[in-house]
This record gives structure tokens, sequence and C-alpha cells, in this order.
């Protein structure tokens, strides 16, 4: 039987002044200059409107490197050690901006908004004002449109660094974008700030902050973003990530219906092909190319108060022994199992079969902007959107 709504969701609605205070204070790119132990910018070509696109790469104290570009605030690169110390890149991406830009491209390590995951038909009603937005994934709205969402336009990037002494804490990139009114039928103007850093604590840590800019008193727009890295802890261009174990600290999900859109229920996952309460090969119980989902395509409600940084999940290739855990502030994490992809070529020649990564994207919901029920992700004028997810890699 469906859950009660009305007991749970309160514990699940994200109070803007919680998060706010919460989360870390992300550097203000303005004020930023290139420290000098960062290796150089690197050109990584140009846009097919003629922009230079730019590649920066972070470094931290145990081996990991992560490489960042200004092209939808992508991660294109993520080295990372295994139980011998042999690195591996382990996320799917391109060499050049050509390729995030061509239509090989799904969504690989970009930035997704303004609202990430679906909303249903492409519209929505604010203030009394119903919105058309681009129907990208028929019959519904994805990842913030079809051609100027936040994953296919060009930020503007400043590298920063960290020390303790002449410890080094952290490298990153404070990357800005502001996006005008109108852009993609999203009501005002935005400035959306992502910072991408390794920590000395192995961790990919990436932190998020909008609000919007030149608003009159009670205007409004929704906001939802997150990092959309297909992830294969054996390598980049691995044949499988169906071995793979994975853990979800998930006791709920919410069902859709065949275009994946939630149906504003809240299931348990206990018993199910979903329940991944304990570590579970991914390939054991996928749903079927057949089902609407294709395989795993499902937003999990993380276990726990949302706004608080807590573990979400944990996988591990238990060939190479690298383990990835994710810990967010956000309600809910998509788990996807690459359905789509097409053996499409990408970095160093490598190919990406059918189901050879999988996206673990932390986030507010799919379609809440139509959901009363689920955690809001609307913002006024003079609210400030803040969250942050944490990529902790150990081998074991």
């Amino acid at each position: 039987m469906p859950t009660n709504l009305s007991a749970l969701l309160p514990s699940l609605m994200l109070s803007l002044a919680a998060l706010a205070s919460a989360c870390k204070s992300i550097p203000n790119p303005m004020s930023t200059k290139p420290p000098a132990s960062l290796p150089p910018a690197a050109a990584f070509g140009k846009t097919k409107a003629g922009e230079s696109a730019t590649v920066w790469t972070l470094k931290n104290s145990r081996g990991l490197i992560a490489k960042v570009t200004d092209y939808g605030a992508t991660l294109v690169e993520l080295h990372v050690p295994d139980k011998a110390g042999k690195l591996a890149d382990v996320v799917l991406g391109f060499g050049d901006v050509a390729g995030y830009e061509g239509g090989d491209n799904q969504y690989f390590g970009c930035t997704t908004g303004r609202v990430c995951n679906r909303i249903a038909k492409g519209k929505f009603t604010l203030n009394g004002k119903e919105y058309t937005l681009a129907i990208n994934n028929d019959p519904n709205h994805l990842h913030g449109g079809k051609e100027r969402s936040l994953s296919k336009v060009m930020w503007r990037g400043a590298p920063y660094e960290t020390r303790r002494g002449k410890e080094l804490v952290e490298q990153g990139v404070v990357f800005t974008y502001t996006s005008p009114a109108g852009e993609e039928g999203y009501p005002g103007t935005l400035l959306v700030t992502v910072t991408i850093a390794l920590t000395r604590e192995s961790e990919l840590r990436m932190d998020y902050e909008a609000r919007l800019q030149d608003a009159a008193p009670g205007d409004a727009t929704p906001i939802n973003l997150t990092n959309h890295a297909y992830f294969n802890l054996a390598g980049a261009g691995s044949a499988t990530v169906l071995d793979h174990l994975l853990k979800l600290e998930a006791d709920q999900y919410t069902p859709t219906d065949d275009t994946l859109i939630p149906t504003g229920e809240l299931k348990p996952v206990k018993g199910s092909e979903l329940d991944f309460g304990k570590p579970h090969r991914i390939g054991d119980r996928i749903p079927a190319d057949t089902t609407p989902w294709k395989g795993y395509d499902h937003n999990f409600v993380v276990n726990g108060k949302a706004g608080e940084m807590r573990l979400a999940a944990t996988v591990k290739d238990p060939a190479s022994g690298r383990v990835m855990e994710i810990h967010t502030r956000e309600p809910g994490i998509q788990f996807y199992t690459g359905n789509f992809l097409k053996g499409q070529t990408g970095k160093g020649g490598k190919t990406y079969p059918h189901r050879s990564a999988i996206c673990l994207e932390t986030q507010h919901f799919p379609d809440s902007v139509n959901q009363p029920k689920f955690p809001s992700t609307i913002y006024k004028e003079g609210q400030t959107y803040r969250t942050s997810t944490i990529h902790k890699f150990r081998a074991e």
C-alpha cells in the first residue's frame, strides 16, 4: 500500500534557512586568483559558436586527479587508485569540447539544470502563470532543456586552492553562469555557482549555489541541480558495470508512470528488485529492457533528514577494490544504469557499451514542481539555493 505521505513527507521538506546555514561557504570567484601550484589551464577546443573551452587539472596528495571544463561545468576525468595503487579514469567523457557538443554525449559529467530530471509534459504553473518548456524526452522535459540547459553553455571558471601551512587541503574550480530570464522557458534571471574540488580526504566535492538576480518581490523559479557523471570503478570503457556492488541508504522510492513521472506516492523497496539495503550485485535483479525503465532508472528517497549531509550510496568494484561513497544533503538520489549507452567512442578511443556505467544523481525528486507533497524546488526572490554532494573514494 502507498505510504501515508502526510505523515512522512514533513521530515523531508527542506528548510531554506537550514540549508543556508548547513552548507559550506563557496569561494568567491571574483576574488580568487589562480594559485601558482595548479597546472596551467589547457585549451579544450572551440565550441560550434566559436567560444574557447578550457580544462583544468586538479590533484590531491593521495593520488586522485580530476579534470574539469567550463563547457557545462563538466567533470571530464577522475583518476582513482585501486587496491594496488594503480590509477584508472573512472568517469565517461570526451577528449575535447566537440565530443560534448556531439550527438554521442548523454550528459556525461555535466551540471544539469536549471531543473534536473523530468518535468511532466514540460509544463508547470507558478504564481498563477503557466510555463512551457522544451519536450526533449517525449512527452516530458528533461535536465533543463534542449538548446541552452546548464549542461550546454559556457561557464566562467576560476581555479583556487586551500592550504593549511604547506599542506594542500583542496584544489578546485569555481564555475559561475548567469541564466537570463526566459532561457529554456524558465522564469527569472538566475545566477548559478558550482564548485568542483578534490580534497586531501580523497573526496570529490561539488557545492551548488543559485539565486534570482534583479528580481521583484514575490518572483520565484524552480531550481534542482545535480551532476550527471557516469561511473565505472573498473575504469571508463570497461565492458560492464553490472558486476559492481551497490548499497543504497534508502528504504523508499518514488514509483512512476510509464513515462518515468512520479505518481506522488512513496513506496518501500524492501523485498523488491529495488532493495539495495544490503550490498548487492547490480546485475542480479535489473529490470528488463522491455520495462518502461529499461533497467534501473529510479529515484530513491535517501534515509535521514534532508538538508543534512549523510551517506546515500556505496559502490564497490570487487576486482579493483575501488569503493565510492556518496554523501549528500538532497532528499533523493536517481540510480541509472546507462541503459541508453550505445558503444559510442570517448576518451582515448575507448567505447562505452550498453550498461557499462552508472549514474547516481543526488537531487530533489523528479517533477517536484508539479507535486505539492514533494519537497519544494521553488525559490523566491531573496532566497538562496545551496546544496552539496561528496564522492569519497578508497580501495580495499
